[in-house]
């Protein structure tokens, strides 16, 4: 276990018995690196601030379910993934679809690194054009069966899963279904869109979680 990984634990632990001090040493070391990660998607100080405040308050609330054995930055960043797609939707801008079936505390947003050169950065929206293009048709071509089908409940079930950001016990009440039906519908959707996406022959560069058992 390396040395970084038992100071986390410790620091961690000295939270957890509610030592103030512990706490600014958390906030002193993440705060920075959180809000480059946020205000490089949202490009606003002040916005991505409020973010940030969230995303501490939300690993404070989420603390007694905190494993130590796993890294705490990357469990930092998850949460301000999580909160930046919560702002994102309130805001009505389209947040990026995760491939998974929601089992995965990741999030689907990239890490931000240290000293990206031009190139680097030129790639990275070229490979974000193609995500979106790739996530519209596999989207598309879902729906437009659905419609023919007349799955008129799936298509309800999706769009308040993935468009408004419900969770599934709010969709379940919403749409008259039980939880375990609205998951099922969840995780059926999820694992074709992967399927439809590895169809499209794209460079595992694109969507590398796609290629992980492979």
């Amino acid at each position: 276990m390396s040395s970084a990984t038992d100071y986390d634990q410790i620091l961690v632990e000295r939270i957890r018995r509610g030592e103030s001090q512990a706490w600014d040493e958390l906030i002193g070391r993440f705060d920075g690196r959180l809000l480059a990660f946020v205000e490089s998607r949202l490009r606003n100080r002040s916005v991505s601030e409020d973010v940030v405040q969230e995303t501490f308050i939300g690993f404070l609330t989420s603390l007694p379910n905190y494993d130590v054995s796993r890294s705490l930055e990357s469990y930092l960043f998850s949460i301000a993934a999580h909160k930046l797609t919560d702002h994102l939707r309130r805001e009505g801008r389209r947040p990026t679809v995760p491939l998974s079936s929601g089992n995965s505390t990741s999030g689907p947003w990239e890490l931000p690194g240290a000293a990206r050169v031009a190139s680097s950065l030129a790639r990275s929206k070229e490979r974000r054009n193609l995500e979106e293009t790739s996530l519209v048709d596999a989207i598309a071509d879902h729906l437009d069966r659905w419609r023919n089908r007349g799955d008129w409940e799936k298509i309800k079930c999706t769009e308040l899963l993935f468009v408004r950001g419900l969770p599934n016990k709010d969709v379940a009440k919403s749409l008259g279904l039980s939880e375990q039906t609205v998951a099922n519908y969840k995780f059926d959707f999820l694992a074709k869109l992967r399927a439809t996406i590895r169809k499209q022959g794209l460079s595992n560069e694109v969507f590398p979680e796609l290629f992980e058992d492979e």
